[in-house]
């Protein structure tokens, strides 16, 4: 019989069938120091080791100060979390890169960038954005806190088979247009339960042009749509990704040309153009183009979806030589992004000297505002403020304040809004 990707990387894991369920082996489990802590608890009460610290490796990066790197900057409440988390890894002999270390940064970025993630893996986090890691021919999805438990001790996972659907981006992309408008255009079509209890396959000539950077944003963003995960077939982009950065083996699972999906749509990349969601949904799409009279107060272009280089390369193409408008942030994802915006160059300028230059704020890697977080985090939103982001979700308060409106758009529509004070079409600028 005919299977899809997601069906042999699927069954590849099984261990035993449980009535209707799956108990599946988990091949790489990431922690971080908000969904743990319990976990761990419930571990060390029944008197329980961590099954395989080998394949678990721990960040931290929602709760840390974008203030200070040290631990107590970050108020009780944070503090605790973060204390717990390193003394919970020392404690079970898994690899925790903390607050200041040199690789430490967003789970969902820190994760491919140490060769952590392999095509054909299961991995999981206790995180509903571990999705973007299926951009590696990886499946993968987050948990919930008595998963991750269930994780850390015996390395398995009990899950309902999910339904398949193929996701075609044919064609070739306008110069301007990024994964980021694919993916809400996406988001757009079917809404954001229109993907509910599906792995969304996504395919086509488009998608393959993507680098790995912009695949993990298209997979990051499957959650949007109501997914369980994305994931994208493994090829040569992916491979020569991967290859940098580990030796560790892996095999590679690929779609047979007949198999069965629930679902399919195809979608022509060169009919697309620059898209944002409105507040507060992220499916709530509209095109640049008819929101140009929005007036925006700050622009805020980072987070696991927005806060990667190739994110940083688009928005320093439109920010070189230029002034900002309006208060602008720019969040690496992870020190790695961060030490690389001071060694890349557009015209014998560090992508850091060009946000510098153009008047922007430069803030600590970490997930900062894209999570709201305490009232002096840096870029939360304030009050009523119009704010373009390049986050991925927009519901009230996600970003601070519940009066804000936040519009999710990519690298480039930020960085032009940015310079215009109001959205704006990146082609104004990148055509100049």
């Amino acid at each position: 019989m005919a299977k899809t990707l997601y069906d042999k990387v699927w069954q590849a894991h099984i261990i035993d069938q449980i009535g209707e369920d799956s108990l599946i082996y988990i091949d790489r489990h990431l922690i971080h120091e908000v969904t743990s802590p319990q976990a761990f608890a419930g571990l060390n009460e029944k008197g329980r080791k961590v099954r395989r610290p080998d394949r678990t490796v721990g960040t931290m990066d929602h709760s840390i100060s974008t203030r200070s790197l040290a631990i107590d900057a970050c108020g009780p409440a944070n503090a605790l979390q973060l204390q717990t988390l390193a003394k919970n890894c020392e404690e079970h002999n898994i690899q925790l890169f903390p607050v200041g270390h040199q690789k430490q940064g967003i789970v969902h970025v820190m994760g491919p960038e140490l060769g952590l993630i392999q095509p054909g893996m299961t991995v999981v986090c206790g995180d509903s954005h571990t999705a973007t890691h299926g951009a590696f021919g990886a499946l993968a999805f987050g948990i919930g806190t008595s998963q991750v438990e269930h994780v850390l001790a015996t390395q398995t996972l009990k899950q309902s088979r999910a339904k398949s659907m193929l996701i075609n981006v044919n064609g070739k992309l306008p110069v301007g247009i990024t994964a980021k408008d694919i993916i809400l255009a996406i988001i757009g079509k079917i809404g954001h339960a229109g993907a509910t209890g599906h792995v969304i396959e996504y395919a086509g000539e488009a998608i393959r042009g993507l680098s790995m950077e912009e695949r993990m944003t298209v997979c990051n963003m499957a959650i949007e749509a109501g997914g369980k995960n994305g994931i994208i077939e493994a090829d040569d982009v992916t491979l020569d990704y991967v290859r940098q950065r580990t030796d560790a083996p892996y095999k590679i699972y690929r779609s047979d040309n007949d198999a069965q999906y629930f679902f399919k749509k195809t979608y022509n990349a060169s009919e697309m153009e620059p898209i944002v969601a409105k507040p507060h949904s992220p499916d709530n799409k509209a095109k640049v183009s008819e929101c140009l009279d929005v007036k925006l107060d700050r622009a805020y272009i980072g987070s696991c979806t927005g806060g990667k280089i190739t994110d940083f390369r688009a928005a320093a193409r439109l920010l070189k030589g230029k002034k900002v408008k309006i208060d602008t942030f720019i969040v690496p994802a992870t020190r790695e992004v961060e030490q690389d915006l001071y060694k890349e160059k557009i015209g014998g300028e560090t992508l850091m000297d060009i946000f510098k230059n153009a008047g922007a704020y430069l803030g600590d890697p970490s997930c900062a505002a894209c999570l709201g977080g305490p009232k002096d985090t840096f870029g939360r939103a304030k009050d009523n403020q119009v704010v373009i982001s390049t986050t991925n979700r927009n519901f009230p308060g996600r970003m601070g304040s519940k009066q804000a409106y936040v519009y999710l758009a990519s690298p480039y529509t930020a960085a032009a809004s940015a310079l215009t004070g109001h959205i704006t079409n990146p082609a104004e600028f990148i055509n100049n």
